[in-house]
């Protein structure tokens, strides 16, 4: 399986000033199988370590942070022999051993000649409960679940991947509907790892959601495993509240739609744990369009969407029929499942800082607002082909922005100061926005 960040992870081998690097994501989206693949092709031997349910090495870095005496025990729990440049150190599940995290600090200032990686699951959560962090001593790279270009080449099909990157309109045109088929599959399938490689190794609709529902078993179990009983139910209230969020009109959260009477500051807890180790993202309001968007943010008002468009679609139990066929009856909820994508292409093609706007007392919101370079681009998210941008309209007459995108089933077109975007093509949306800026 063909991953982008593996690109990232080979930038890192050869930078001069390389520190230890950190990967975060959500649980079961591929950290641990990314780091073994990318020490299996780019280094002659790997060191792996897991810290889950490892009481020998935790007690070694308990009892020493002298990278000597932790390189010698590595060794003798892995039987590897550790050469500085031949040799990837992987420290998986880091959180369960906060000295192992502070580890990473000698490293670097004592021993920086040796590749070290670690990641862990809940890694997010372990430093908001205050183990110790080595502040300027790491590099962060979050993982995300696959991006439908990352998708299209799991499934075979890198020719429509490279049609897209090289922004060939009039070929992806004729193509259009094989695009729009696959865009549907992966709207039920989503991009966690262990459901994409089982769909494209048998094209099992039901297997895929077998094992979503897995994962989504998993994650509420770690609700109960990591949390006091009170706010592990609230959390999980909270959670299995997003689909019904996403379905109003209007898909600001509500904390009363959780339950009548609901607070803010009883669920802040759980959106920030649940924030933290990447199964939702939160979406402020900005109260005005300007540079920095950060500085404009509204934080009482806000979105949630969780992390993979399949796992969405396995919560609401949608079945392939009615996604595949276009059945009348999601024809409410196609409108959630389409922001949720393109919100997904945008995080996963690594855009920060994604924001919505909604004036006040007016109908009209722009579901996104990414800032590339010095320009703020408004994004309206349509789920079919329908060209109708009220809102979209509205907002540029307002502020007249250097760009405005509108992504749809529609091909591309430039349509006065709106460009429409085919959705199968969000992930390129920074790359042919600054080339019609120049």
């Amino acid at each position: 399986m063909k991953r982008y960040a593996m690109e990232l992870l080979i930038k890192w081998k050869n930078k001069k000033n390389r520190m230890p690097l950190i990967l975060s994501g959500v649980r079961q989206v591929g950290k641990t199988w990314l780091m073994k693949e990318f020490g299996k092709l780019n280094f002659k031997n790997t060191a792996y370590i897991n810290f889950d349910s490892n009481p020998r090495m935790k007690e070694l870095f308990e009892s020493s942070l002298e990278t000597k005496t932790l390189i010698n025990g590595i060794q003798l729990e892995t039987g590897v022999k550790i050469i500085p440049e031949d040799t990837l150190l992987i420290f998986d599940e880091i959180q369960e051993v906060p000295r192992a995290l502070t580890s990473l600090k000698y490293f670097h200032e004592n021993n920086p000649e040796y590749y070290i990686i670690a990641a862990g699951s809940l890694l997010g959560v372990a430093l908001h409960q205050g183990t110790s962090f080595p502040v300027g001593n790491a590099e962060f790279l979050n993982i995300h679940p696959l991006s439908f270009f990352e998708y299209l080449e799991a499934m075979g099909e890198s020719g429509l991947v490279e049609t897209l990157k090289a922004e060939d309109y009039k070929l992806a045109e004729v193509f259009k509907s094989k695009f729009m088929e696959w865009l549907k599959n992966y709207y039920f399938t989503g991009g966690m790892p262990g459901v994409v490689y089982g769909f494209a190794e048998n094209r099992d609709y039901d297997g895929a959601r077998e094992t979503q529902m897995n994962i989504l078993r998993a994650y509420e179990n770690d609700f109960s495993k990591h949390m006091a009983p009170e706010t592990a139910v609230r959390t999980n209230m909270l959670w299995n509240s997003i689909p019904s969020q996403l379905s109003k009109i209007n898909h600001k959260f509500i904390y009363g739609a959780i339950k009548e009477g609901a607070r803010a500051k009883e669920y802040e807890m759980s959106i920030a744990w649940l924030k933290d180790c990447g199964m939702v993202n939160r979406v402020a309001k900005v109260k005005k369009p300007e540079i920095p968007l950060k500085a404009y943010e509204d934080i009482s008002a806000f979105k949630l969407y969780i992390c993979d468009v399949g796992l969405l679609s396995a919560m609401c139990g949608l079945r392939k029929e009615t996604l595949l066929e276009g059945a009348r009856v999601y024809s409410e909820f196609k409108g959630a499942l389409t922001e949720q994508y393109v919100l997904q292409q945008l995080t996963a093609c690594g855009i920060d800082g994604i924001y919505y706007w909604a004036p006040v007392g007016a109908k009209a919101e722009i579901d996104f607002m990414i800032q590339t370079g010095s320009v703020i681009v408004p994004i309206e998210a349509k789920a079919e082909q329908n060209l109708h941008a009220k809102s979209l309209k509205t907002y540029i007459e307002k502020y007249k922005p250097a760009a405005a995108v509108r992504t749809s089933m529609a091909g591309f077109r430039k349509d006065g100061d709106i460009i429409n975007l085919p959705l199968f093509m969000i992930q390129q949306i920074e790359q042919i926005v600054n080339k019609l800026q120049m």
